[in-house]
């Protein structure tokens, strides 16, 4: 019988072309079921995301579906349009978290191609693309900038492509999204554990969050399903056994989710993610390896609020390494003199939460 192919090997570099939008099929409806799993995969303490009278209390409706379980939801979503046949997600810019999820509602997403440069051997390129997610109502839950190292159809062509779009560096304080609810005169620290406000974060700090927790393989194909994230680099064993690492690569989002649950020891009371304002996965991790993670602090943004301000903070991810006992080193220099990532630092974010000021 012949052979009549109706599914899709996804996009490759060629495909991707600058300007090109594409709306992402299979919206997802986030339900309660979703957020227990996110929770039980990644054991985040935010009271905010798991514990409804504590959100009714700051002017919610009920608890949040977790900030980075959207993040995940509208970034697997556009995967099989973006990233199917991607080497690597290399980083993330102008991450910009809009108005509250719940339980209930129905995420959409669509992207546009904003940039390209093929590498210099021609045989892969880099994609800049820009994807939105939407609730039911139309309203903005998420949009980011993220780059991918993608494989070419045909490597033995070149097109010479190099169109690199400009990123921002942070997102401006005017452009954080505080949803309009929020009221922390009934904040209760006794929930959250936490001693610290927003006037004892000093820039220049360092926390160390002192626990490390190992990526089990099981633990990371159930999240990447979660997310419907289907990339072929976290799933397909066999194809990627002559790839450049031989094995599967943990989806970098949930390393971000585990650095940040790991963050809650520390910053207790910080309620949201604001921002990504420009996000690394400097190395790989793989299953087996334990992550740790500290957070430097950067800057202290007044919101022009009473109650409430911004912290600006760099969070760092570190593999097989107790950065609190051990020494670790962050960046390295190379026998060519270039500065490069220490090779057991996994993650650098640099992002915005929202944390109340001392009452």
């Amino acid at each position: 019988m012949k052979p009549i192919m109706k599914s899709t090997t996804g996009n490759y570099f060629e495909d991707l072309t600058v300007g090109r939008e594409i709306v992402h099929g299979t919206p997802r409806t986030l339900t309660e079921g979703d957020a227990a799993v996110y929770l039980s995969l990644t054991a985040s303490r935010q009271p905010l995301f798991c514990d409804a009278e504590f959100a009714r209390s700051l002017g919610f409706r009920r608890e949040l579906i977790h900030d980075l379980l959207v993040f995940h939801t509208v970034f697997g979503n556009s995967v099989p349009d973006v990233s199917l046949n991607a080497i690597a997600n290399l980083g993330y810019a102008d991450v910009r978290f809009g108005v509250p999820v719940y339980a209930g509602d129905t995420i959409t997403s669509r992207t546009t191609v904003l940039g390209q440069r093929e590498s210099s051997g021609g045989d892969t390129g880099v994609t800049w693309v820009h994807t939105v997610g939407v609730n039911q109502r139309g309203e903005e839950v998420l949009t980011f900038i993220r780059w991918v190292l993608m494989s070419k159809r045909d490597p033995a062509t070149k097109s010479g492509v190099n169109e690199v779009p400009p990123t921002p560096d942070h997102v401006a304080a005017g452009a954080l999204s505080v949803p309009p609810a929020l009221d922390l005169s009934r904040f209760d620290p006794v929930v959250t554990a936490g001693r610290w406000w927003w006037e004892d974060y000093e820039p220049g700090e360092r926390i160390y969050h002192v626990e490390g927790v190992a990526v089990e393989e099981a633990e990371h194909q159930m999240a990447a399903r979660l997310y419907q994230n289907t990339a072929r680099a976290h799933f397909n064993a066999h194809a990627l056994k002559d790839s450049r690492f031989g094995k599967r690569v943990i989806y970098g989002g949930h390393v971000i989710s585990i650095a940040h649950a790991l963050s809650f020891n520390g910053l207790e009371n910080a309620l949201r993610i604001l921002a990504f304002n420009a996000g690394t996965h400097s190395n790989p991790t793989f299953a087996g390896d334990t992550l740790f993670a500290w957070t430097d602090v950067l800057e202290r943004i007044d919101l022009g609020r009473p109650d409430a301000g911004a912290l600006r903070l760099r969070l760092v991810g570190v593999k097989n390494s107790d950065p609190a006992t051990e020494e670790q080193a962050f960046k390295v220099t190379d026998d060519a003199g270039r500065e490069r990532y220490d090779p057991n630092v996994v993650l650098d974010l640099d992002y915005t939460v929202l944390i109340p000021r001392r009452p």
